[in-house]
């Protein structure tokens, strides 16, 4: 799936950096840089909507969208868009334009 996202992001001109873990997307200093976050709300070492409340905690602005495999309460957190497995191309570009149009 993380390699599928990344080329669909390429393919529509954006720059993904991608993290393989909820780890080492906590240590990665330049979020407010970025157009928007995209999380998988389960992860093996975390939960995307808890990572998200500490974003938002530590005053980190960015957009986030949500995949998950599962419904879920994805929106009442705050988030752009919540896309479950599997999304159409659709699904993930448009919120994202609409971020970096925003920003």
């Amino acid at each position: 799936m993380l390699k599928s996202v990344q080329r669909l992001l390429r393919q529509h001109a954006y720059e993904p950096i991608l993290f393989s873990s909820m780890q080492a997307f906590k240590t990665y200093p330049d979020l407010e840089k970025a157009v928007c976050v995209i999380l998988d709300i389960n992860l093996k070492d975390g939960s995307g909507i808890d990572r998200r409340y500490h974003l938002k905690t530590d005053g980190v602005s960015v957009q986030v969208i949500y995949m998950t495999g599962n419904d879920s309460f994805a929106l009442q957190s705050g988030c752009l868009a919540y896309l479950t497995k599997p999304f159409s191309a659709r699904s993930l570009i448009e919120p994202l334009g609409a971020s970096a149009a925003s920003r």
